[in-house]
Protein backbone atom coordinates (compact mmCIF):
# COMPACT_ATOMS: atom_id res chain seq x y z
CA UNK A 1 0.00 0.00 0.00
CA UNK A 2 2.82 2.38 0.88
CA UNK A 3 4.56 1.77 -2.46
CA UNK A 4 1.33 2.55 -4.30
CA UNK A 5 0.96 5.87 -2.45
CA UNK A 6 4.56 6.74 -3.22
CA UNK A 7 4.05 6.00 -6.93
CA UNK A 8 0.91 8.12 -6.89
CA UNK A 9 2.83 11.01 -5.35
CA UNK A 10 5.60 10.68 -7.93
CA UNK A 11 3.08 10.72 -10.76
CA UNK A 12 1.42 13.78 -9.26
CA UNK A 13 4.81 15.49 -8.97
CA UNK A 14 5.60 14.76 -12.62
CA UNK A 15 2.20 16.12 -13.64
CA UNK A 16 2.71 19.27 -11.58
CA UNK A 17 6.13 19.78 -13.16
CA UNK A 18 4.59 19.50 -16.64
CA UNK A 19 1.83 21.94 -15.79
CA UNK A 20 4.35 24.39 -14.32
CA UNK A 21 6.62 24.18 -17.36
CA UNK A 22 3.66 24.66 -19.68
CA UNK A 23 2.45 27.68 -17.71
CA UNK A 24 5.92 29.19 -17.88
CA UNK A 25 5.98 28.86 -21.67
CA UNK A 26 2.70 30.76 -21.96
CA UNK A 27 4.75 33.88 -21.21
CA UNK A 28 6.22 33.49 -24.71
CA UNK A 29 2.86 34.41 -26.19
CA UNK A 30 2.68 37.43 -23.90
CA UNK A 31 6.15 38.50 -25.00
CA UNK A 32 5.14 38.20 -28.65
CA UNK A 33 2.14 40.45 -28.02
CA UNK A 34 4.37 42.91 -26.15
CA UNK A 35 6.89 43.06 -28.99
CA UNK A 36 4.04 43.65 -31.44
CA UNK A 37 2.75 46.50 -29.30
CA UNK A 38 6.19 48.10 -29.06
CA UNK A 39 6.77 48.01 -32.80
CA UNK A 40 3.21 49.12 -33.56
CA UNK A 41 3.56 52.11 -31.26
CA UNK A 42 6.89 52.94 -32.85
CA UNK A 43 5.38 52.93 -36.33
CA UNK A 44 2.46 55.10 -35.22
CA UNK A 45 4.79 57.57 -33.50
CA UNK A 46 7.05 57.92 -36.55
CA UNK A 47 3.98 58.39 -38.74
CA UNK A 48 2.82 61.26 -36.49
CA UNK A 49 6.23 62.94 -36.15
CA UNK A 50 8.88 61.77 -38.65
CA UNK A 51 11.52 64.16 -37.30
CA UNK A 52 11.79 62.09 -34.08
CA UNK A 53 12.41 58.82 -35.93
CA UNK A 54 15.99 58.33 -34.64
CA UNK A 55 15.06 58.99 -31.00
CA UNK A 56 11.97 56.80 -31.21
CA UNK A 57 14.00 53.99 -32.77
CA UNK A 58 16.23 53.88 -29.68
CA UNK A 59 13.19 53.67 -27.41
CA UNK A 60 11.69 50.93 -29.60
CA UNK A 61 14.87 48.85 -29.40
CA UNK A 62 14.93 49.29 -25.61
CA UNK A 63 11.29 48.17 -25.35
CA UNK A 64 11.98 45.23 -27.64
CA UNK A 65 14.98 44.15 -25.56
CA UNK A 66 13.14 44.36 -22.24
CA UNK A 67 10.16 42.43 -23.61
CA UNK A 68 12.43 39.77 -25.10
CA UNK A 69 14.23 39.45 -21.75
CA UNK A 70 10.93 38.51 -20.12
CA UNK A 71 10.42 35.78 -22.73
CA UNK A 72 13.92 34.41 -22.17
CA UNK A 73 13.39 34.44 -18.41
CA UNK A 74 10.15 32.47 -18.84
CA UNK A 75 11.91 29.95 -21.08
CA UNK A 76 14.67 29.57 -18.50
CA UNK A 77 12.09 28.95 -15.79
CA UNK A 78 10.37 26.29 -17.93
CA UNK A 79 13.67 24.44 -18.38
CA UNK A 80 14.46 24.84 -14.69
CA UNK A 81 11.11 23.40 -13.65
CA UNK A 82 11.28 20.46 -16.04
CA UNK A 83 14.91 19.43 -15.59
CA UNK A 84 16.38 20.63 -12.30
CA UNK A 85 13.64 19.84 -9.82
CA UNK A 86 13.83 16.08 -9.49
CA UNK A 87 11.75 13.78 -7.37
CA UNK A 88 13.07 11.95 -4.32
CA UNK A 89 13.15 8.61 -6.16
CA UNK A 90 15.15 10.06 -9.06
CA UNK A 91 17.75 11.50 -6.65
CA UNK A 92 18.12 8.24 -4.74
CA UNK A 93 18.18 5.95 -7.75
CA UNK A 94 20.34 8.17 -9.88
CA UNK A 95 18.21 7.70 -12.97
CA UNK A 96 15.60 9.66 -14.79
CA UNK A 97 12.30 8.01 -15.78
CA UNK A 98 12.80 9.36 -19.31
CA UNK A 99 16.13 7.57 -19.74
CA UNK A 100 16.39 3.77 -19.93
CA UNK A 101 18.12 2.05 -17.04
CA UNK A 102 21.51 0.45 -17.79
Amino acid sequence: MKKREENSQLEMLEGAKSIGAGAATIASAGAAVGIGNVLSSSIHSVARNPSLAKQLFGYAILGFALTEAIALFALMMAFLISSVFRSKKERQGGYSPKMPRP
